[in-house]
């Protein structure tokens, strides 16, 4: 796979970390913005609301720009985001940073999917997605965990400092693997956007929809609150934040990769044993 390619999924990575490392800096965050931890919890809400109106609005947005611009506007703007949220004393601002983050890493993978795909040929566009998305998983396993130990450290802010800085090498791999003009295959005729949002309506695609987002409202709702779960109901250490997100990140990754492997051949398995592990 070539470099450019892990640079995208280091920007995959950095997001994954950003969307769930709340979970692990909220009680310092709430004493430093001077707001009670459940208050802060609605800075997740705020991520939430941006990915949710970011995805559809910024794909329509740059579905018909060259990739590489909107590349770097949206990596650049999340950056941006998270410098301005390590400096700010206000918690009004930092709602306005999680909604501007989650809106430019909507717009970004919205558009690094094509981008990605693009970077090989056609026999391994399904791998390179694979490379690319596996930014998330690794957020999950390695990122999280390792921004509340570097919050633990040196304070929330260099966890928030520590991903802008991330962004960095993978700008630098849409300059050196993205064309800066419109890609070949994007001058091919394609639905209008009209006939892919009409796609929404189907009674089906609506019903899994409104499953997946049942699902992640139950486990961001868990999630978020997971460090003060830990440190006051369980009693145990600030460490033991970093500890419980490894076991979540790596529970994670095997769900995924059984699911990964077991889908393909029986969904209906799958929903049948992971619907009643939820509750």
């Amino acid at each position: 796979m070539p470099l450019p390619l892990h640079l995208l999924s280091l920007a995959v990575f950095a997001m994954g970390t950003s969307e769930f490392m709340l979970a692990g800096l909220l009680p310092a965050l709430a004493s430093d913005l001077g707001v009670p931890v459940g208050t802060a919890g609605v800075l997740t809400s705020a991520f939430a609301v941006g990915m949710v109106a970011g995805a559809p609005l910024v794909a329509a947005l740059a579905r018909d720009r060259p990739r590489r611009p909107s590349l770097l506007v949206f990596l650049l703007a999340f950056a941006a985001a998270h410098v301005v949220g390590a400096v700010t004393t206000s918690f009004p601002v930092m709602v306005v940073v999680r909604v501007v983050a989650a809106l430019a890493n909507a717009g970004f993978l919205a558009v690094a999917l094509t981008a990605a795909a693009s970077m090989v040929p056609p026999a391994r566009k399904g791998r390179a997605l694979a490379v690319l998305l596996g930014g998330t998983t690794l957020a999950t396993v390695a990122g999280v965990p390792g921004g509340a130990v570097l919050g633990t450290l040196l304070g929330w802010r260099a966890t928030f400092l520590a991903v802008a800085v991330l962004c960095v090498p993978a700008a630098l791999g849409v300059l050196l693997g993205v064309p800066a003009g419109r890609a070949r295959a994007d001058a091919v005729a394609h639905p209008s956007l009209r006939a892919e949002l009409a796609q929404l309506a189907r009674g089906r695609l609506v019903l899994v929809m409104l499953l997946t987002a049942l699902v992640n409202a139950a486990t961001f709702g868990a999630f978020t609150f997971l460090a003060p779960v830990v440190t006051g109901t369980a009693g145990l250490g600030t460490w033991g934040i970093s500890v419980a997100l490894v076991l979540f990140g790596a529970g994670s990754f095997a769900g995924v990769t059984a699911a990964g492997r077991l889908t393909d051949r029986r969904p209906g398995l799958v929903v049948a044993v992971a619907g009643p592990l939820l509750l």
